[in-house]
């Protein structure tokens, strides 16, 4: 059986790689703010800037140590010197007056009281508040105004950690995709009622200016939640990873296995994402993505973080070609 699936992979990975190509482009480079720092990890604000975590470890489960955030726009400045970070596996985002949120991606539930995962630090390190965002989480995107979307990947939403035991509250990702206010109050959650079904694992998210998109396991509909209102669209495109959306038009980069650097584009309709074209995602110099490339979606825009190069690819760049209606 495994063989057979070898084979299947490698036949799929042989088209994927007859696709053609499009090329990000180099924005700028992340330089560490301090000899010897190493990228833990970064992601996109709602200006789309980079915001990047650093430290003197490159262990995202043991940090314990100093660590520094830099804002990217594309130049860099220091945005906080955090004395000792006790979150593992950290996302980071920007706040307004110049705060940033750390968030750490797994949380227990204690029956004295859940792990507080979600810390405000001022530019000086100072910790400003505390809070509770769940476990289970993959995406951290706050809005200019201070919201915060988290979507919650398979365990979040189902309970490890202690939650969803008969002595805890459901895991606080259930609904997998909710906003926290500016104040940090849980004040939406993805319906359970949605006849786009529930989310089982939020695979893509993209926190745009007037509407939040996302796409998520187990059928990978797209949907928009604009004014507290759900919208979607039947999709045939497994395990995107990220997404991008300008006017009517979609991309969405990754897939599983062979399809890990897959770029579709494809055309929003009255219920269904039409595919205009199928491509593969490379470097500025034709080499390909690795695997370990970070690549986020905010607004039209794909960003592509690999090593210490921040790469970029608008949904504008993209010429749409015939597709070979393989998934429409």
């Amino acid at each position: 059986m495994n063989e057979d699936w070898e084979r299947q992979d490698a036949a799929r990975r042989a088209e994927v790689m007859a696709l053609p190509t499009v090329r990000a482009w180099h924005h700028a480079e992340l330089v560490p703010p301090q000899e010897g720092d190493v990228r833990v990890s970064a992601s996109v604000g709602p200006a789309g800037e980079v915001v990047a975590l650093w430290s003197a470890t490159a262990d995202p489960a043991a940090l314990k140590s100093a660590a520094r955030v830099t804002v990217h726009v594309p130049d860099s400045v220091i945005a906080a010197h955090i004395p000792a970070l006790p979150l593992a596996y950290p996302t980071v985002q920007p706040l307004p007056d110049g705060q940033v949120l750390v968030v750490g991606a797994r949380c227990r539930w204690r029956s004295k009281g859940p792990d507080r995962n979600a810390i405000v630090y001022d530019h000086a390190g100072a910790v400003l508040s505390e809070h509770t965002f769940g476990d289970g989480i993959e995406h951290v995107q706050a809005t200019r105004s201070g919201e915060v979307w988290v979507g919650y990947f398979d365990e979040g939403v189902y309970g490890n950690y202690g939650w969803g035991e008969t002595s805890s509250p459901p895991p606080i990702g259930s609904s997998g995709l909710t906003r926290f206010s500016a104040d940090f109050a849980q004040e939406w959650q993805f319906p359970d009622n949605s006849k786009w079904d529930v989310i089982s694992d939020c695979y893509a998210l993209n926190v745009g200016n007037n509407a939040t998109w996302a796409c998520y396991y187990s059928d990978f509909p797209v949907v928009r939640i604009q004014n507290d209102t759900v919208t979607g669209w039947h999709n045939n495109i497994g395990g995107a990873k990220a997404l991008a959306v300008g006017g009517s038009r979609i991309a969405l980069f990754g897939g599983y296995g062979p399809d890990h650097d897959r770029l579709v584009v494809g055309e929003l309709g009255e219920e269904r994402l039409h595919v205009l074209g199928e491509y593969r995602l490379v470097q500025p110099d034709g080499q390909p993505l690795p695997r370990t490339a970070r690549v986020v979606g905010r607004g039209a825009d794909l960003h592509v973080l690999l090593d210490n190069s921040w790469l970029r690819l608008g949904i504008e760049d993209i010429v749409a070609l015939p597709s070979r209606n393989r998934h429409d």
